[in-house]
């Protein structure tokens, strides 16, 4: 392996164990973390740790990997730095299908504590389709322009959507609200065991088309030329962050900006080869929100921050920087 890429992976993976270790020690109260394998030390702190802030820390380790990934791979399937689930209008469609899931009471017995995540895939799923259809409608090239303009119409669209159920909703308004903000607070391990499965699953999907993602950039044309099932590889990819998405934000609500951020700084640091740029986006996003949820709990304790506020705050002037960029080499 490039002596690059092994640095690149030491460095991810001690910021990954630093990140986990901060934020299972600190918070609104500070504990060793040795606490977690000594209970007779402090019991209420061995409580605590292992049943609040461990899977706390689990799931928006979880869910940053998964945004993160996701976000990878739809820049490089539609070649476009700016695509990721928020901007895309996916984590608004898999936002109405959760919401929906709550606002009509769904429970499918078939499926259990599942269905909330497979509703929100749905809603994911569908609304990558819808966007991309009418994207390639209004532009078959499918510009960069045209991707995140369809992206906000479809956003508003269904951000309307879930207003209406918000403005409708009798008790559940409070779950819908603190929900739709963006938050890992106070989920518990069982929400840990929800998303873990469709993590892996998603994860697999777009794992498997690392090579195609390489081949696809220089065109779909070149890539059937190499051998590459365009056709299959795209639903793959499609499938695969849909999946990652519509759990993830069926976990924590709308968190944005995490898909485009670390996948755009990996590229520049190591390079757009996917066989790295997919694994080092997954390590990554997992320590990005992991510190983004330390900060939310911590720097105005003891109010908590929806972690979707800290989040934008990073990735809002990071949008703006690489839109600036790409719109100077257009113009350039």
């Amino acid at each position: 392996m490039n002596k690059k890429y092994s640095i690149a992976y030491v460095l991810s993976i001690g910021l990954l164990l630093s990140s986990i270790w901060i934020g299972i020690s600190f918070g609104s109260v500070n504990f060793p973390f040795s606490t977690l394998w000594d209970k007779t030390t402090d019991p209420v702190a061995y409580s605590i740790l292992w049943k609040i802030r461990m899977p706390r820390v689990i799931l928006a380790a979880l869910i940053g990997a998964s945004l993160a990934i996701a976000g990878a791979a739809f820049q490089g399937l539609l070649k476009n730095p700016l695509a990721d689930p928020y901007t895309l209008g996916i984590s608004s469609g898999a936002s109405v299908g959760a919401v929906m899931t709550i606002f009509l009471g769904i429970s499918i017995p078939v499926l259990g504590v599942f269905t909330l995540p497979v509703f929100s895939m749905a809603g994911a799923a569908c609304t990558m389709i819808i966007v991309l259809t009418f994207a390639r409608l209004v532009d078959r090239s499918m510009k960069m322009e045209t991707l995140i303009l369809t992206g906000i119409i479809f956003s508003s669209f269904l951000g309307s959507c879930i207003s209406l159920m918000v403005a409708l909703t009798g008790e559940q308004l409070r779950e819908i609200i603190g929900w739709l903000l963006g938050s890992v607070s106070m989920r518990g391990w069982p929400y840990v065991q929800m998303v873990l499965p469709f993590m892996v699953i998603g994860t697999a999907l777009i794992w498997l088309t690392r090579r195609e993602l390489n081949a696809m950039v220089y065109g779909e044309e070149r890539a059937q030329y190499l051998g590459v099932n365009v056709k299959r590889s795209k639903y793959m990819i499609l499938a695969g962050g849909s999946i990652l998405t519509g759990a993830a934000v069926a976990a924590s609500g709308t968190i944005g900006f995490v898909g485009l951020v670390v996948p755009h700084m990996i590229r520049l640091l190591i390079g757009a080869d996917h066989r790295h740029l997919l694994t080092l986006s997954f390590l990554n996003g997992a320590s990005l929100l992991v510190i983004c949820d330390l900060v939310s709990r911590t720097i105005i304790a003891p109010i908590e921050l929806p972690i979707g506020v800290i989040t934008s705050f990073i990735g809002a002037p990071v949008f703006a920087y690489i839109f600036f960029k790409q719109r100077r080499k257009v113009v350039a």
